[in-house]
Protein backbone atom coordinates (compact mmCIF):
# COMPACT_ATOMS: atom_id res chain seq x y z
CA UNK A 1 0.00 0.00 0.00
CA UNK A 2 0.99 3.29 -0.91
CA UNK A 3 0.56 6.12 1.25
CA UNK A 4 -1.13 9.06 -0.41
CA UNK A 5 -0.18 12.77 0.39
CA UNK A 6 -3.66 15.07 -0.72
CA UNK A 7 -4.69 18.05 -1.11
CA UNK A 8 -7.99 17.55 -0.10
CA UNK A 9 -10.00 14.80 2.28
CA UNK A 10 -12.04 11.86 1.84
CA UNK A 11 -15.21 11.09 3.35
CA UNK A 12 -16.76 7.49 2.79
CA UNK A 13 -20.15 7.06 3.17
CA UNK A 14 -20.19 3.21 4.07
CA UNK A 15 -20.13 1.32 7.22
CA UNK A 16 -19.03 -1.60 4.90
CA UNK A 17 -15.45 -3.25 6.50
CA UNK A 18 -14.68 -4.67 3.15
CA UNK A 19 -15.46 -0.85 1.19
CA UNK A 20 -12.72 0.62 4.44
CA UNK A 21 -10.28 -1.88 3.41
CA UNK A 22 -10.15 -1.33 -0.13
CA UNK A 23 -9.77 2.51 0.43
CA UNK A 24 -6.79 2.29 2.79
CA UNK A 25 -5.56 -0.55 0.32
CA UNK A 26 -5.37 2.45 -2.57
CA UNK A 27 -3.53 4.56 0.53
CA UNK A 28 -5.95 7.23 0.98
CA UNK A 29 -7.02 8.21 4.42
CA UNK A 30 -10.44 8.75 5.39
CA UNK A 31 -13.39 10.02 7.84
CA UNK A 32 -16.36 7.78 8.20
CA UNK A 33 -20.11 9.03 7.94
CA UNK A 34 -23.10 6.62 7.35
CA UNK A 35 -26.16 7.73 6.15
CA UNK A 36 -29.76 7.46 7.35
CA UNK A 37 -31.84 6.23 4.53
CA UNK A 38 -34.79 3.52 3.73
CA UNK A 39 -33.00 1.63 1.59
CA UNK A 40 -35.97 -0.56 0.71
CA UNK A 41 -37.79 2.62 -0.38
CA UNK A 42 -36.01 3.14 -3.46
CA UNK A 43 -37.43 0.83 -6.45
CA UNK A 44 -35.82 1.11 -9.63
CA UNK A 45 -36.50 -1.03 -12.93
CA UNK A 46 -33.10 -2.49 -13.34
CA UNK A 47 -30.06 -3.18 -10.85
CA UNK A 48 -27.88 -0.44 -12.48
CA UNK A 49 -30.42 2.20 -12.15
CA UNK A 50 -31.04 0.67 -7.90
CA UNK A 51 -27.36 0.72 -7.38
CA UNK A 52 -26.83 4.74 -8.70
CA UNK A 53 -30.47 6.00 -7.09
CA UNK A 54 -29.00 4.23 -3.86
CA UNK A 55 -25.93 5.81 -3.48
CA UNK A 56 -26.64 9.09 -4.85
CA UNK A 57 -29.65 9.22 -1.51
CA UNK A 58 -26.83 8.27 0.31
CA UNK A 59 -24.70 10.90 -0.57
CA UNK A 60 -28.13 13.26 -0.22
CA UNK A 61 -28.30 12.18 3.75
CA UNK A 62 -25.21 12.94 4.15
CA UNK A 63 -24.54 15.94 2.88
CA UNK A 64 -27.83 17.10 4.90
CA UNK A 65 -26.29 15.54 8.31
CA UNK A 66 -22.60 17.33 7.41
CA UNK A 67 -25.24 20.57 7.43
CA UNK A 68 -26.72 19.93 10.69
CA UNK A 69 -23.65 19.46 12.13
CA UNK A 70 -22.23 22.51 11.00
CA UNK A 71 -24.64 25.04 11.98
CA UNK A 72 -24.68 23.06 15.42
CA UNK A 73 -21.31 23.63 16.09
CA UNK A 74 -21.79 27.39 15.04
CA UNK A 75 -24.79 27.35 17.74
CA UNK A 76 -22.53 26.29 19.91
CA UNK A 77 -19.36 28.25 19.44
CA UNK A 78 -20.72 31.77 18.26
CA UNK A 79 -18.23 34.70 17.04
CA UNK A 80 -18.85 37.58 19.41
CA UNK A 81 -18.78 40.90 18.68
CA UNK A 82 -18.10 43.88 20.85
CA UNK A 83 -19.14 47.13 19.83
CA UNK A 84 -19.83 49.93 22.58
CA UNK A 85 -21.12 48.14 25.62
CA UNK A 86 -22.70 45.52 23.89
CA UNK A 87 -22.08 41.80 22.67
CA UNK A 88 -23.45 40.66 19.80
CA UNK A 89 -23.37 36.69 18.76
CA UNK A 90 -23.20 36.48 15.01
CA UNK A 91 -23.95 32.86 13.90
CA UNK A 92 -22.65 31.78 11.14
CA UNK A 93 -24.28 29.63 8.80
CA UNK A 94 -21.44 28.51 6.20
CA UNK A 95 -22.47 26.55 2.75
CA UNK A 96 -21.63 22.85 2.95
CA UNK A 97 -18.39 23.87 0.32
CA UNK A 98 -16.82 25.43 3.80
CA UNK A 99 -17.10 21.80 5.73
CA UNK A 100 -13.23 21.98 5.77
CA UNK A 101 -11.65 24.99 5.09
CA UNK A 102 -7.78 23.91 5.47
CA UNK A 103 -7.91 21.83 2.35
CA UNK A 104 -8.66 22.28 -1.05
CA UNK A 105 -11.64 20.02 -1.91
CA UNK A 106 -13.09 17.60 0.38
CA UNK A 107 -14.63 14.31 -1.76
CA UNK A 108 -17.43 12.42 -0.97
CA UNK A 109 -17.42 8.70 -1.95
CA UNK A 110 -20.95 6.66 -1.50
CA UNK A 111 -22.08 3.44 -3.16
CA UNK A 112 -24.31 0.47 -3.45
CA UNK A 113 -24.44 -2.98 -4.53
CA UNK A 114 -26.24 -5.64 -5.36
CA UNK A 115 -26.30 -9.22 -6.54
CA UNK A 116 -28.00 -10.37 -9.92
CA UNK A 117 -29.28 -13.82 -9.57
CA UNK A 118 -30.98 -15.28 -12.31
CA UNK A 119 -32.14 -11.93 -13.44
CA UNK A 120 -33.32 -11.47 -10.01
CA UNK A 121 -32.01 -8.54 -7.60
CA UNK A 122 -31.02 -9.91 -5.00
CA UNK A 123 -29.94 -7.39 -1.52
CA UNK A 124 -29.34 -8.24 1.99
CA UNK A 125 -30.74 -11.45 3.07
CA UNK A 126 -33.66 -10.44 5.15
CA UNK A 127 -32.45 -14.14 7.74
CA UNK A 128 -30.73 -17.25 7.66
CA UNK A 129 -33.41 -19.43 5.80
CA UNK A 130 -33.18 -16.45 2.74
CA UNK A 131 -29.23 -16.35 3.09
CA UNK A 132 -29.19 -20.26 2.60
CA UNK A 133 -31.52 -20.13 -0.29
CA UNK A 134 -29.29 -17.69 -1.97
CA UNK A 135 -26.09 -19.25 -1.01
CA UNK A 136 -27.46 -22.50 -2.60
CA UNK A 137 -28.48 -21.69 -5.90
CA UNK A 138 -24.75 -20.37 -6.23
CA UNK A 139 -23.93 -23.83 -6.15
CA UNK A 140 -22.74 -25.24 -9.17
CA UNK A 141 -24.00 -21.62 -10.95
CA UNK A 142 -23.38 -18.64 -11.25
CA UNK A 143 -24.34 -15.08 -9.91
CA UNK A 144 -23.66 -11.16 -10.55
CA UNK A 145 -22.56 -8.13 -8.78
CA UNK A 146 -23.35 -4.20 -9.66
CA UNK A 147 -22.19 -1.89 -7.60
CA UNK A 148 -22.15 1.83 -7.92
CA UNK A 149 -19.24 4.52 -7.03
CA UNK A 150 -20.00 8.11 -6.64
CA UNK A 151 -18.10 10.55 -5.93
CA UNK A 152 -19.09 14.07 -4.87
CA UNK A 153 -17.04 17.66 -4.27
CA UNK A 154 -18.30 19.14 -1.28
CA UNK A 155 -16.66 22.18 -2.04
CA UNK A 156 -17.76 22.26 -5.86
CA UNK A 157 -20.68 20.35 -5.93
CA UNK A 158 -19.10 18.34 -8.92
CA UNK A 159 -20.58 14.51 -8.93
CA UNK A 160 -20.33 11.80 -10.81
CA UNK A 161 -20.95 8.45 -10.69
CA UNK A 162 -20.95 4.99 -12.16
CA UNK A 163 -21.43 1.30 -12.27
CA UNK A 164 -19.59 -1.70 -12.62
CA UNK A 165 -20.59 -5.59 -13.06
CA UNK A 166 -18.98 -8.49 -12.09
CA UNK A 167 -19.69 -12.04 -13.28
CA UNK A 168 -19.07 -15.03 -10.81
CA UNK A 169 -19.20 -18.47 -11.44
CA UNK A 170 -18.76 -21.19 -8.63
CA UNK A 171 -18.15 -24.84 -8.37
CA UNK A 172 -20.48 -27.11 -6.15
CA UNK A 173 -20.23 -25.97 -2.74
CA UNK A 174 -20.74 -28.79 0.49
CA UNK A 175 -23.79 -28.40 1.89
CA UNK A 176 -21.74 -28.49 5.24
CA UNK A 177 -19.90 -25.38 4.30
CA UNK A 178 -23.31 -23.25 3.91
CA UNK A 179 -24.03 -23.65 7.32
CA UNK A 180 -20.93 -22.92 8.61
CA UNK A 181 -21.09 -19.55 6.35
CA UNK A 182 -24.89 -19.34 7.79
CA UNK A 183 -23.06 -20.19 11.75
CA UNK A 184 -20.60 -17.25 11.23
CA UNK A 185 -22.89 -14.58 9.76
CA UNK A 186 -20.51 -12.75 7.81
CA UNK A 187 -23.08 -13.96 4.76
CA UNK A 188 -26.03 -11.97 5.94
CA UNK A 189 -24.66 -8.61 6.06
CA UNK A 190 -23.59 -8.49 2.31
CA UNK A 191 -25.55 -8.10 -0.81
CA UNK A 192 -26.91 -11.50 -1.95
CA UNK A 193 -25.12 -13.49 0.84
CA UNK A 194 -22.15 -13.39 -1.57
CA UNK A 195 -19.09 -13.08 -0.26
CA UNK A 196 -16.14 -14.61 -2.44
CA UNK A 197 -13.22 -13.30 -0.36
CA UNK A 198 -14.27 -15.73 2.59
CA UNK A 199 -11.96 -18.40 3.55
CA UNK A 200 -14.55 -21.11 3.31
CA UNK A 201 -16.24 -20.12 0.25
CA UNK A 202 -12.86 -19.04 -1.64
CA UNK A 203 -11.86 -22.55 -3.04
CA UNK A 204 -15.16 -22.86 -4.35
CA UNK A 205 -15.01 -20.01 -6.76
CA UNK A 206 -14.37 -21.24 -10.07
CA UNK A 207 -14.04 -18.10 -11.87
CA UNK A 208 -14.67 -14.20 -11.51
CA UNK A 209 -14.69 -12.28 -14.53
CA UNK A 210 -14.19 -8.83 -13.32
CA UNK A 211 -12.34 -7.99 -10.39
CA UNK A 212 -12.72 -9.19 -6.33
CA UNK A 213 -12.60 -5.47 -5.14
CA UNK A 214 -15.38 -4.94 -7.14
CA UNK A 215 -17.49 -7.20 -5.48
CA UNK A 216 -16.09 -6.70 -2.29
CA UNK A 217 -18.31 -3.20 -2.66
CA UNK A 218 -15.10 -0.98 -3.98
CA UNK A 219 -13.58 -0.89 -7.71
CA UNK A 220 -10.23 0.50 -7.16
CA UNK A 221 -9.66 1.53 -10.81
CA UNK A 222 -13.49 3.07 -10.76
CA UNK A 223 -13.08 4.83 -7.70
CA UNK A 224 -9.87 6.29 -8.07
CA UNK A 225 -10.53 7.57 -11.77
CA UNK A 226 -13.89 9.47 -10.28
CA UNK A 227 -11.60 10.98 -7.62
CA UNK A 228 -9.61 12.29 -10.41
CA UNK A 229 -12.33 13.77 -11.91
CA UNK A 230 -14.00 14.99 -8.96
CA UNK A 231 -11.01 17.55 -8.31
Amino acid sequence: MEDKTCPFKIILGSSSVARRKILSEMGYEYTLMSADIDEKGIRKENPEELVMALAEAKADSIISKLQTINNQEKDEIPTVLIAADTAEAILQRLPIGDYVKEVESTLLITSDQVVVYEGVVREKPANEKEAREFIKGYSGGHAATVGSVLVTNLKTGFRKGEWDRVEIYFHEIPHEIIEKLIEEGTVLNVAGGLIIEHPLIKPYVKQVVGTTDSVMGLPKALTEKLIKEAL
